[in-house]
């Protein structure tokens, strides 16, 4: 069952230590956040609330098994032509390399249980809310933590359905009306999906206030993160015009975001192209000030250990000669003395520079986990002119040129067919957003290049067929809700 408070919320030890790192709201002084939410919560103060919301955020990010925290980089990155396994065993992780899931793979079921947690844990906070009467829970924090639970349940449920296809649509933490589900449409989950966000975009402030001075963190989603979220579900949906208004509007917010002139730098605590970062502690073993992501992806030692996730041929050949993103966010190891794959030089995900060889327990952190950015953004924007948004193929190469320039290249030539420039959108697309959310993963599914891309791929021979496109619901949840069916093909 999915929605059941015992199966969903299990008990998170890495969550413990690093609970206080997350910033403070302005509006009130938020103690220790609450780490699992009843279904019977009913909050009496502001504070009590925010807690509660803290605790989902702290969730998202330090729990050491969850979409949100760098499994959906590593396992899309398999699934797709990003990354492959380097190393002995594990055969369950392995076999998203080849996409060749059985039902029962315990790293699909981690992204599925985490998902619907967050989404457990919002549902939580909203109906908690509404049946609070009590006056120490004011207005203007009701509305505030509504939109941000409308938001973190958005952003669940988008990559829920972009990953199983049709999912149940949970809007309760009611067992009773949650214990025996059937699967939603994907259109239908969407459609939920885009309600939530313009509810959040309504309310969520301008700023990033909200996260506390002095330095106002982009640590919780605010206005334009609802709106560059609703950019790129728009973009799925095929509207391109409202993908294409909603990116402008992130992108003309001048004050807040620009894109880092250095690639480098793009990572970083509250960079300004950063529209919502996930904020870790620090003091959680073994990770310390690191992202999970990067503790994940950096070698230990970092010049001669293993990469146990390392980039393919098609990803590393996709980089022109000269382009900062290859020198700034790749770097190699020498694996000779590790069995695997291949044994000699291997290039693994560099975009964190922190990891198990450099993390300090209790150091400030000099990166955040990035969840949205403004690169990705202009890139939206882009896809939606040259698939017919206004502007046109014109003003897709525009945004790509911002996008090249800081990378170091050359602008496109405007000569370029509609087909072409559709084809440079998805190319700056994988090399900008490579080992990022799974964003590759996503692109080759969501334009239907999945098939053409991967089934003639030497290493995912033989294709078993394009039904794994979309990972299997979890047996066991199958075995638990007898309303629930499997994708077709499992």
């Amino acid at each position: 069952m999915i929605i059941h408070p015992k199966s969903i919320l299990p008990a998170i030890v890495s969550l413990a230590i690093g609970l206080s790192q997350l910033s403070c709201r302005k509006m009130v002084t938020v103690p220790n956040p609450v780490l699992s939410i009843t279904t019977n919560a009913v909050f009496t103060t502001d504070a009590q609330a925010s807690s509660a919301m803290a605790g989902i955020y702290t969730q998202l990010v330090n729990g050491s098994l969850s979409f949100s925290n760098g499994y959906l980089t590593i396992l899309g990155g398999m699934s797709a032509d990003e990354l492959y396994y380097y190393g002995v065993g594990d055969a369950q992780i392995k076999a998203f390399s080849p996409n060749q899931l059985l039902s029962t793979n315990s790293y699909s079921y981690i992204i599925w249980t985490s998902a619907y947690k967050a989404i457990y844990g919002a549902n939580a906070v909203i109906e908690g809310i509404v049946a609070s009467t009590s006056t120490g829970l004011t207005d203007s924090v009701r509305k505030e933590l509504t939109a941000e639970a409308k938001f973190i349940r958005a952003f669940a449920y988008f990559y829920l359905t972009s990953l199983f296809g049709d999912v149940p649509l949970a809007m309760t933490v009611d067992f009773n009306k949650t214990r025996y589900m059937p699967r939603t449409p994907a259109k239908d989950v969407y459609q939920q999906i885009l309600t939530d966000l313009k509810d959040a975009q309504s309310v969520l402030p301008p700023d990033y206030s909200v996260a506390g001075a002095p330095d106002y963190e982009r640590v919780i989603p605010n206005k334009w993160a609802a709106t560059a979220l609703l950019a790129r579900v728009y973009l799925y949906m095929g509207d391109y015009t409202n993908a294409a208004n909603q990116a402008t509007a992130v992108i003309n917010n001048t004050s807040l975001y620009s894109l880092a002139t250095d690639p480098a730098k793009v990572f970083l605590t509250n960079s300004r192209e950063a529209i919502w970062q996930l904020k870790q502690g620090t003091a959680v073993s073994p990770y310390w000030n690191a992202t999970l992501e990067g503790f994940a992806l950096i070698p230990y030692p970092k010049l001669t250990g293993r990469a146990f996730y390392c980039m393919t041929d098609q990803l590393l050949n996709a980089f022109e000669p000269g382009d900062l993103r290859r020198s700034a966010w790749v770097d190699s190891t020498n694996n000779t003395p590790y069995g695997g794959a291949s044994a000699g030089l291997t290039f693994y995900p560099f975009k964190y520079k922190i990891g198990s060889y450099n993390a300090i327990n209790g150091a400030p952190s000099t990166e955040y986990y990035m969840a949205l950015r403004l690169a990705e953004i202009y890139l939206i924007r882009a896809e939606a002119e040259a698939n017919g948004a206004a502007g046109g193929s014109a003003a897709a190469i525009g945004d790509l040129k911002l996008i090249r320039n800081r990378a170091g290249l050359g602008d496109l030539p405007s000569s370029l067919t509609p087909a072409e420039v559709v084809a440079a959108v998805a190319h700056e697309r994988q090399v900008e957003l490579f080992a990022e959310w799974g964003h590759r993963w996503l692109d080759l599914n969501r334009t239907g290049q999945a098939h053409n891309v991967l089934s003639g791929i030497p290493g995912k021979q033989p294709w078993a067929g394009d039904y794994q496109l979309l990972y299997p619901i979890p047996s066991a949840e199958i075995q638990s809700d007898h309303f629930l069916t499997q994708n077709t093909g499992y």
